[in-house]
């Protein structure tokens, strides 16, 4: 664990400095999970033969001299909706339980280009379809921090499996909140980047329109250096943004005066904890002795968020799920009596019912007569949601506030109530509607469950959202708690 505490930078440093080796790290990670693993249960899939040869052939380099990439060797952890050459990609579903890839993600490649070794496919909800990590049709992951109560989801494994010392870094994807709520849950840095940024090819779709993929780490400069590794532009990738990519850790001055920040009363209102609320105007406090000034606003469209991300990502969802049917990958039902038959039974046996759910009231959106009312009118309120956040971001640098508006819940205190699971987003999902970048960095603690503050930024500005978040970093303490396991 002691590790896995240090810098990116500074273990890069022993690295090169050969005071330790590539294969040291590899077995410090899996000895953590051997040692962790049956409590937490973020892996779905473990790489220990090839992560074990690889860091041979990488202990070989080393020994060449000259200076290495700063990801060089770390253990990292991979989201199971991305897809890896030779390495299952189940998207902890059991439609794709067996599903093998014959080809890497852009991301997965680039994450090999930078010479990081893959430990293993972390745990989730089902094709990325919850908050709370329950909807794994293997297990549930559970937080570090109490066992008793969820990591957050969809992102819950690559997000425990950081906050519990089991890899350096990890890959997770957002498309509601899915890498933020779970970083708060979990006290980590979790990095939604702008729509865009991150190339999606090799990402299995949820909602294409939002998903966007993106790193969790332990601090926010390492959320810097595994940015600059797997952002820019990807042909294979037709949403991808042909923008320059600058060097985000040149950001990180710790500087952020005269910065302007909105917070919006939404986000502090009626639902918010207390406890939450209070983290969050304390962090506001820091930064305003760091002489940067915050004033209340207003994203009046907030209110409806939840329905129109629900009917949108939901009509996504229908539309690229309708691809697992049984034929040409994943698992097929058994002695159906015809084609219609193996279309319902594989899909009857293969998706969980959270999934089932969102394909039902996605179809139906989409449905003739019932287009108009709800899909197209929740794209209207889309694009009031962004003139909201263009409004804000005319007149601020920054919006700020919480990620999430409680802390972790217990495992099994939601499941049974879809809405009120879905509502545990209402801070996240206006943003990824919006397309903008966000973070999220820790801010305190209740009942010794982590608080997360979100800081949210302009399209493409990741680099003024990690210098507010690493200035705060700077002049706290949160993000240096460990869960003791």
């Amino acid at each position: 664990m002691a590790l896995f505490d240090l810098r990116l930078q500074d273990v890069h440093n022993k690295l090169n400095n050969k005071e330790l080796s590539v294969s040291e790290l590899v077995s410090a990670s899996y000895a953590r999970i051997a040692e962790t693993e049956p409590a937490i249960k973020a892996f779905i899939t473990l790489n220990e033969e090839q992560a074990r040869l690889q860091a041979s052939e990488l202990d070989k380099q080393l020994q060449e001299g000259g200076e290495r990439g700063l990801l060089f060797g770390l253990p990292a952890g991979v989201k199971d909706n991305i897809v890896t050459e030779g390495l299952l990609t189940t998207c902890a579903s059991q439609f794709l339980s067996n599903y093998d890839p014959i080809y890497d993600a852009t991301v997965v490649r680039k994450l090999k280009a930078a010479q990081s070794v893959t430990i293993g496919k972390l745990n989730m909800d089902e094709f990325a379809m919850g908050g709370s990590n329950e909807n794994s049709s293997f297990y549930p992951t559970r937080n570090p921090w109490n066992t008793e109560f969820v990591p957050g989801g969809s992102s819950g494994g690559s997000a425990a499996s950081v906050a519990a010392g089991q890899v350096y870094f990890s890959l997770g994807s957002d498309t509601g909140g899915s890498i933020r709520q779970p970083a708060a849950y979990c006290g980590i840095v979790g990095l939604k980047p702008t729509y865009g940024l991150v190339s999606r090819f090799g990402l299995v779709a949820f909602a294409s329109s939002l998903d966007q993929i993106g790193p969790l780490t332990k601090n926010v400069e390492d959320s810097a250096y595994v940015l600059q590794a797997i952002a820019g532009y990807d042909a294979g990738d037709s949403t991808s943004a042909n923008v320059e990519i600058p060097d985000y850790t040149s950001a990180l001055t710790g500087d952020v005066k005269g910065l302007r920040i909105g917070v919006p009363k939404e986000y502090l209102g009626a639902g918010i904890d207390p406890r939450v609320k209070e983290a969050v105007l304390q962090a506001l406090s820091v930064y305003e002795s760091l002489g940067a000034t915050w004033e209340e606003v207003s994203l009046p469209h907030t209110e409806y968020a939840i329905a129109t991300y629900y009917l949108l990502a939901s009509s996504e969802a229908s539309s690229n799920l309708a691809r697992f049917d049984g034929v040409r990958y994943g698992v097929r039902a058994e002695n159906p009596e015809n084609l219609i038959d193996l279309y319902k039974k594989s899909r009857s046996e293969g998706f969980g019912a959270e999934v089932k759910r969102r394909i039902m009231l996605g179809t139906y959106a989409l449905s003739s007569g019932y287009y108009d009312a709800y899909y197209l009118k929740a794209q209207k309120v889309r694009t009031l949601i962004k003139q909201d956040f263009d409004q804000v971001f005319s007149q601020y640098d920054l919006i700020i506030g919480p990620t999430a508006p409680t802390p972790a819940f217990r495992i099994g205190e939601q499941v049974g109530d879809p809405l009120t699971m879905y509502l545990n987003d209402i801070c996240t999902i206006p943003v990824s509607l919006a397309g903008v970048p966000a973070i999220s960095v820790p801010c305190g603690m209740a009942d010794g469950l982590p608080i997360g503050l979100q800081i949210i930024g302009k399209a493409f500005d990741e680099s003024t959202v990690l210098r507010a978040a690493h200035a705060f970093e700077q002049h706290t303490e949160h993000h240096k708690q460990r869960p003791q396991l």
